[in-house]
């Protein structure tokens, strides 16, 4: 397999330390706009595999040029969601296999946006879903850890563990706290504010897919290993638009244990109107709101050795279990911060996301997993992901919670 990873941000150079300790893979080429960050990463790698290159990621012409003369099989999407279109596009043209962590943006409903759903996340990626069929070609989109991880436990319960599933609820909480910062998101602060922002997106079975307003139906998770007790709520993520097309269920949710404090910034972001997209002129320069908030924030890649604690990606379930008794279960992976600085140099909540689009190309590598078409993490067994992952020195767990 030769692989093409776009970006070289945190989820990129993450993605290059856990792959440069694998085998399935011939090349790697790392392309970034900025080429001294992918530099930086292959020198990290220390591997004759690797290869960095500039690359300006907005070009779907010079993604395919690149693709080409790579001779790449797979084009790995570590840019923000922004930049899903013309990668998206640029691997189709190319004829290579595509992997997103993230999926093309959602356009609220212009107005009645907090009860019905506009433009889906991910709509524009399904909707040439037949073409990538026809092609024989895979679109393998939302294989980070949320979406991506929390979608193989939703299968693996299906598969497994229920008979029948009345609701499936991804939740995510931490413990993490990052030394000398008041507000540091340990992930991409415009992606936050997108997802946090938006209205959140719920599937039921006799209602399809609705909206609710921002951070709706708090309620108080306990997540394991210590972290316990987190308020969580409703944000809008990828998992709700994917688990009810491959997973039998009556309702599906995805709620984020974000914090009173950090609720009330993103709501002061909203009403001083930073959390715009759309470039304004500040003397004379045109700048986006957003892209000045992230601009004034550190850095969530290099915050890694401040951080401390751990993080919480995990599936709820909920519904009746093989025996035909109720059953209620929690599948769960934890990362601590201080084990990915120590052993690959990247903080936690990147490295969580990292490791899983690894995991699956080499299981496409191997012809594992193989399928054509725009596929969600549920289309594919989830069993050898999961053996993967434990492979990978990165075990999963389950609680029972009746």
């Amino acid at each position: 397999m030769r692989i093409l990873v776009v970006g070289a941000g945190g989820v990129g150079g993450a993605i290059a330390g856990i792959a440069a300790r694998r085998d399935f893979f011939e090349t790697f080429v790392l392309a970034d706009v900025d080429l001294a960050r992918a530099r930086s990463v292959v020198d990290a790698a220390a591997d004759a595999r690797f290869t960095a290159v500039a690359l300006d990621a907005s070009s779907a012409d010079a993604i395919v040029d690149l693709a080409r003369s790579t001779r790449s099989d797979v084009i790995v999407n570590a840019c923000d969601p922004r930049f899903n279109p013309p990668i998206f596009a640029a691997a189709r043209l190319a004829g290579c296999t595509y992997l997103d962590m993230a999926m093309t943006l959602s356009r609220p409903h212009p107005t009645r946006p907090h009860e019905l759903p506009g433009e889906k996340l991910g709509d524009a990626q399904f909707a040439v879903a037949d073409d990538w069929e026809a092609a024989g070609l895979l679109a393998l989109v939302g294989i980070g850890v949320e979406p991506g991880m929390s979608d193989v436990f939703a299968r693996y319960a299906a598969d497994h563990l229920f008979r029948e599933i009345d609701e499936i609820g991804v939740r995510d909480g931490s413990n993490i706290t990052v030394d000398g910062e008041d507000f540091a998101p340990t992930f991409s602060i415009w992606t936050t504010i997108e997802e946090c922002l938006n209205p959140p997106v719920i599937w039921e079975r006799e209602r399809g897919w609705f909206t609710t307003p921002p951070f709706s139906e708090p309620e108080t998770f306990v997540f394991p290993e210590g972290i316990g007790p987190v308020e969580c709520v409703n944000v809008e993520h990828e998992e709700v638009l994917l688990i009810p097309r491959w997973v039998d269920c009556n309702r599906v949710t995805f709620k984020y244990g974000l914090g009173a404090e950090f609720i009330t910034v993103l709501e002061s972001i909203h009403k001083l109107h930073l959390d715009g997209t759309d470039p304004i002129s500040v003397r004379g320069v045109q700048v986006a709101p957003r892209d000045v908030v992230a601009a004034a924030l550190p850095n969530p890649a290099f915050l890694g050795d401040r951080m401390h604690g751990l993080t919480c990606a995990g599936t709820w379930v909920r519904g009746t279990g093989l025996d035909g008794a109720p059953r209620e279960v929690y599948l769960y992976h934890v990362t601590d911060n201080d084990h990915t600085m120590r052993d690959y140099g990247s903080q936690a909540v990147v490295w969580q996301t990292a490791i899983n689009p690894v995991i699956a190309l080499e299981l496409l590598a191997g012809g594992v997993w193989s399928g054509a078409g725009v596929l969600g993490p549920e289309a594919f067994d989830p069993v050898p992901f999961l053996d993967l992952l434990v492979a990978y020195n990165s075990p999963w767990g389950l609680e029972d919670r009746l």
